[in-house]
């Protein structure tokens, strides 16, 4: 941002009325009015196309889930009783032809296995929302990127964070004096659990337990790492150049070789660096995203942001209203969306975290593009990209060995 940019930031932020006008109204979004339903089809109702079916249902004014497909005979059945009323196929190839009707395709499958789908749903004219990672390899990326970009459909790729209504208030600070000049970011996913899926059939163990195969698995840097790397990519401009890693089973020792716990060192360009830790071995902390700059920092943890700002950062006027929490001995400014609206309610407080998962905003966007027919939030470039440094972030954590990163990975040729 020039210095020209960073003073009219500030102008606009001048004092407390000003501030709460300048923020954006995110909270609230929802998918624009149509003249009915759009028709659209689940492909792949495991665990996270039950979730989006779950989102799908809290906008029934905006869409119509008129058909589901999956491989596996028993999550189909269980899906169907979900989706009550949709068609349920076992082959998304057999869903195109029959349901012409059908808009768009929500792709929850197997990372490994949506190249395939996605392919086909945009070279039959479908609006897609393909689940990030996109892929789990760099050639099927440029697959899907490749159809995306001659296909007469829209094709967005499932990274939330450039919905959520939280990151996208916080961009606006990044990218002004409230943090100025990068210093350094980190970023973790920790959580408490297996990764496997129990099931007394072996039959379908490798089938629901693909994350535990390293033929197929991308790791915990690809699987969650991807859509952490994407907000840096996003909110820097920048992408990293080198990969350093390691990985090791701490605590499911069950047989398994995929890593439970994962730390790297991502080198961006311009000299700064990500430190990115994932576990399944710990919950501490969660899910968040830490941007340090010298007039401040900026810690983002899905559903909820903080502001922290040094001592000798300038002042803007609007923090004395501002919504405050303690950390120790750190006080965060609480980054709250809709606060125009909030404030003038009396209820700033009240909005501290988001009314919906941030799934719910991401699919919004989706919606939204094809209603005005304008781009989606996330081009497929950039979710190739994002993937691409998941996938060789798990790489370099498998080998043991730097991973340069060329420009011809991140430009998809």
């Amino acid at each position: 941002m020039t210095d020209c940019d960073r003073r009219t930031f500030l102008t606009q932020a001048g004092g407390a009325v000003a501030a709460l006008s300048f923020l954006p109204e995110f909270a609230t979004a929802a998918p624009q009015p149509t003249d009915g339903p759009l028709p659209v089809a689940l492909v792949g109702v495991g665990r996270q196309g039950r979730s989006i079916l779950g989102e799908l249902q809290k906008m029934q004014e905006s869409a119509a889930v008129v058909a589901i497909c999956d491989s596996d005979d028993r999550r189909l059945r269980s899906g169907a009783r979900r989706a009550a009323g949709a068609e349920a196929f076992a082959d998304h190839r057999a869903m195109l032809e029959k349901r012409k009707d059908i808009q768009a395709i929500f792709i929850a499958t197997p990372t490994h296995a949506h190249r395939q789908v996605a392919v086909d749903a945009l070279q039959a004219g479908r609006h897609v929302y393909c689940e990030a990672p996109i892929a789990a390899t760099i050639e099927d990326c440029r697959a899907i990127a490749s159809a995306a970009r001659s296909a007469p459909g829209l094709c967005q790729p499932g990274l939330q964070g450039r919905s959520d209504p939280i990151y996208k208030l916080a961009w606006s600070f990044f990218r002004s004096d409230a943090i100025r000049d990068l210093i350094s970011m980190r970023g973790q996913y920790h959580r408490k659990t297996t990764w496997r899926t129990p099931t007394s059939d072996p039959a379908r163990d490798k089938l629901l337990n693909w994350r535990l195969d390293p033929e197929v698995s991308i790791g915990l840097a690809g699987e969650f790492g991807t859509h952490q790397f994407d907000v840096f990519h996003w909110y820097t401009d920048r992408y990293p150049t080198t990969i350093v890693g390691a990985g090791d089973i701490r605590l499911h020792d069950d047989g398994r070789t995929v890593a439970d716990t994962v730390d790297c060192n991502l080198t961006f360009t311009g000299g700064a660096h990500l430190q990115y830790n994932a576990t399944l071995a710990n919950s501490f902390e969660g899910r968040h995203e830490v941007l340090c700059g010298s007039n401040g920092a900026i810690k983002l943890a899905w559903t909820h942001g903080w502001m922290f700002k040094e001592a000798d950062a300038p002042t803007q006027g609007w923090e004395v209203y501002a919504n405050r929490q303690q950390f120790h001995n750190d006080e965060g400014i609480t980054l709250i969306a809709d606060a125009t609206k909030l404030a003038a309610q009396g209820k700033l407080k009240e909005g501290v975290g988001l009314p919906n998962d941030p799934l719910y905003y991401s699919i919004t966007d989706f919606f939204n593009s094809i209603v005005k027919n304008e781009p989606v939030v996330c081009s497929i470039e950039e979710g190739m990209r994002a993937t691409a440094v998941g996938i060789l972030a798990n790489r370099a954590i498998v080998t043991g060995e730097a991973v340069t990163i060329d420009d011809s990975i991140l430009k998809g040729s």
